[in-house]
């Protein structure tokens, strides 16, 4: 999934586990749980995309992520254990980064994208995005009007 949808389930969860030792680890399963979604996302068609792309995509993907994070959420949680599940959310796609962005090919980044190579579901535009759209919009109704 994008790292905007990783975000805004990671900052949901915020807004209903209030216990951290329940949220934390509740927002990094979210991550493994949320790849298994058939999805789109800037690593989808990665080999034919210069590193440049690639980079330039997933920095605008975060920093969407967080701004759509304080618009929805800056009233209903504290900001530090908002943006900390947020960032646990995002957390296994970061420690892939430096494997997937710089060609580091050693443990534990090597690790976390063996793992994560193997749970991946792609799918290409426009469905891979409706889908994520569709199940972090549920996520959100839920979570921030508990229909």
């Amino acid at each position: 999934m994008t790292a905007t949808a990783h975000a805004l389930i990671g900052a949901s969860l915020a807004l209903k586990l209030a216990n951290p030792y329940i949220g934390i680890p509740a927002a990094l399963i979210s991550h493994f749980i949320a790849d298994m979604v058939p999805h789109w996302d800037a690593g989808t068609n990665h080999r034919k995309k210069t590193k440049l792309r690639l980079q330039i995509e997933a920095t605008a993907d975060v920093v969407i992520g967080f701004v759509l994070v304080f618009l929805l959420f800056r009233n209903h949680v504290d900001p530090l254990y908002l943006y900390s599940m947020v960032i646990v959310a995002q957390l296994p796609d970061w420690l892939e980064s430096p494997y997937s962005m710089l060609g580091l090919n050693i443990p534990p980044f090597s690790t976390v994208h063996a793992l994560q190579h193997r749970i991946q579901s792609r799918m290409q535009l426009p469905w891979g995005l409706v889908t994520q759209v569709v199940s972090v919009g549920i996520i959100l109704v839920y979570s921030l009007w508990g229909l």
